[in-house]
């Protein structure tokens, strides 16, 4: 797969990043980085692509002006130039935009292979992308990372704020899927706008940010930082963000001096930004607001307000206030916070806003406590409870480093992917079930063989069953050959060659990874299940006849001994335990990638569940009106067909809505 991330705003280079240089250098450009190192390195990878403005100006790295970065084997920036060099902010760029958009459009023309997808972030590059879909037809994503309708809730209404949630509601509606990193984006905020849908609206949390690489020697702001304290060994209140009215600095510093216990339990640091970036007209009146109570006496001596500092800087800076110290995020609203999830890994107890996505951080990592952004005396007293409680500190500090595994980019690269492989493409394989889904009505059966011979789709046969009795049952039933096999319920894949039928080598290989076979037979061994007949096991396959209660109880033990196994409920009777990278959607997405197709280009078709897990992962789905209730809990999506045709009507009758069969051959089946 090729994954072509697309961001225009911010100052985004190869690490390390100077975040606060400018308004629009923040959290979103820690997460692309973050996010494409992690897809790089997944196994159906092959290339990613982090496209971004090409610009150069007085103070900014070299870096922006360079055509490309290779941050590692398979992973680049690449930069698009127009005739504006100039750095532009987000509100700026409106002007260069149909510039941009052509200069992308040749560059995707220009490239020796497309991308199978693009992951447009922010509602200026979802416009690009929408462009450039209608031109390739490469699916798009969109990440809104900030949405502008809770700030116009917040701040009321101008004509940039409105114009900006308009091009919000434009991405929302034309992007082939969405996705966002709290249920709070996914179930109230995205849903604020008209044009939202469920079915593409993806939760997938992001993993904690990468710390910044350096020299180890080199001393850090967390070494430097005593110069601004008249005690330099109290435990420090942190807080990291870019100067802008929505984050709420200001409110923290006048909490802090406004609390003389607060001011005695600990010191003030707070990372506003590159004091010396360009900076918007709000960034140079936040920091000057900043500035004006650095000097107050309250703070004087107490207050540490660093003018630049890096990714080191923030890394040691988290490790400090982890002794005895506490992180607060005070937004007025914060979609995500990524620097909670940061501060957790770092052991360091937060308070935070209760307005976004903070809510189900702390929520689900226990690390901290929630605020009224707006209650400056309810920041400091929650400060205080927490700088004043070393049990407390003790727990929530243990809580974040125990809970913080659950955000992880390797799980993200791999469920964006998945996600990325099923988006609906023209379709241009299909992958069928045989049992109860070809088979079932010899009238059915024939009408779909006509469509076989009619047709030049690629169609492979994906079963339970093993080749010889695959092959026997098609024949029986006097359905067609497929171009190929697969059986055994995912774990083999058969190709014909010159000399016949062969087993796919290199499918085989993979499935041996992370699979014990033995391990796994001996720990079911006590469950004295009863194996189902002799030639329906395999190297990557335990098969078994039993009650779902008995396929619980299976992944139950399997993972109380950390075995990898995938098990596979069907039929109301039949348990398989296959190899961990096996199933039907695995084997069909080996066998399209041979055919350099995404799983978005295949159509499966199925009835029970063990055609769920292709169901799901494919483009579109064909579920045939005889499918039984294991099929009921499959999500609605855009390319889900639940068809009323039972068996090879119902494949058929699904093929016709997809524009794949013509309506008279559909017709005559059913007849």
């Amino acid at each position: 797969m090729f994954i072509l991330h697309l961001a225009l705003g911010g100052c985004l280079k190869s690490p390390p990043v100077h975040y606060g240089i400018t308004a629009d250098t923040g959290g979103h450009i820690a997460y692309i980085l973050d996010a494409a190192v992690a897809q790089a390195d997944n196994i159906d990878v092959d290339q990613v692509s982090i496209v971004t403005r090409l610009f150069e100006g007085e103070g900014l790295a070299a870096e922006h002006g360079l055509i490309s970065e290779r941050l590692r084997p398979g992973l680049t920036i690449d930069r698009i130039a127009t005739d504006d060099r100039r750095y532009l902010e987000k509100d700026a760029l409106a002007e260069d935009m149909p510039a941009f958009v052509e200069a992308f459009c040749a560059h995707i023309a220009r490239l020796p292979r497309r991308p199978d997808v693009i992951h447009a972030h922010f509602s200026d590059a979802a416009a690009v992308a929408a462009e450039a879909r209608r031109r390739f037809a490469i699916p798009f994503v969109y990440t809104p990372h900030a949405l502008g309708i809770d700030k116009r809730t917040q701040q009321g209404s101008c004509p940039a704020l409105d114009a900006r949630i308009a091009a919000e509601e434009r991405a929302i509606a034309q992007a082939d899927a969405i996705i966002v990193s709290t249920r709070d984006e996914a179930e109230r905020q995205v849903h604020a706008y008209r044009t939202a849908t469920s079915a593409r609206i993806h939760c997938i949390a992001p993993g904690v940010p990468s710390r910044d690489g350096g020299t180890a020697a080199a001393p850090t702001l967390a070494d430097r930082v005593d110069q601004w304290f008249t005690d330099p060994a109290k435990p420090i209140v942190l807080a990291i963000a870019r100067p802008v009215a929505k984050k709420n600095l200001i409110g923290l510093a006048r909490a802090y001096a406004a609390s003389p216990d607060m001011q005695a339990a600990a010191n003030l640091v707070i990372l506003a930004g590159q004091h010396d970036g360009p900076g918007s007209p709000e960034e140079r009146k936040v920091l000057g607001e900043l500035q004006d109570m650095a000097v107050q006496p309250a703070m004087q001596g107490r207050f540490a307000l660093p003018p630049t500092h890096d990714g080191r800087d923030v890394a040691a800076l988290y490790d400090r206030a982890a002794r005895g110290g506490v992180f607060v995020n005070p937004a007025l609203h914060e979609p995500f916070g990524l620097t909670l999830i940061e501060a957790a890994a770092a052991g360091v107890p937060v308070v935070a806003t209760q307005a976004g996505g903070p809510a189900e951080i702390v929520a689900a990592l226990c690390h901290g406590l929630l605020i009224d952004p707006r209650d400056d005396a309810a920041i400091a007293d929650a400060c205080l409870s927490i700088l004043t409680d070393a049990d407390r500190h003790a727990r929530m500090s243990a809580s974040g480093r125990r809970g913080v595994t659950r955000y992880d980019w390797g799980r993200y690269a791999a469920e964006s992917i998945a996600l990325y492989a099923r988006l609906p493409r023209a379709p241009s394989l299909l992958a069928s079930d045989i049992d109860h889904t070809l088979t079932g009505c010899p009238v059915g059966a024939q009408g779909f063989a006509q469509w076989r011979r009619a047709s030049s789709l690629p169609f492979v046969v994906a079963t339970g069953r093993s080749f010889a009795m695959a092959r026997m049952i098609l024949t029986q039933w006097g359905l067609p050959e497929p171009d190929a096999f697969i059986t055994d319920v995912g774990t083999r894949i058969m190709l014909k060659g010159q000399r016949g039928w062969h087993e796919c080598p290199v499918y085989a290989a993979r499935l041996n990874e992370g699979w014990d076979r033995k391990a796994v037979a001996t720990a079911l061994k006590p469950l004295r299940l009863r194996p189902q007949p002799r030639d329906t096991a395999g190297p990557h396959k335990l098969s078994f006849f039993g009650t779902a209660a008995d396929a619980e109880r299976v992944r139950t033990v399997l993972a109380e001994q950390q075995l990898a196994a995938k098990v596979v409920f069907s039929h109301g009777k039949l348990i398989d335990v296959l190899a961990p990278l096996g199933g039907k959607a695995a084997a069909v997405a080996a066998y399209a990638r041979r055919l350099d197709l995404p799983l978005g280009a295949c159509i499966a078709a199925g009835d029970s569940g063990n055609d769920v897990d292709m169901l799901e992962a494919c483009g579109h789905a064909i579920v045939v009106g005889n499918a039984s209730g294991e099929l009921d809990g499959l999500s609605p999506r855009d390319g889900l067909l639940r068809v009323a045709g039972h068996h090879a009507h119902g494949v058929l009758e699904g093929l016709e809505r997809l524009g794949l069969t013509a309506p008279a051959l559909a017709q005559a089946s059913a007849a």
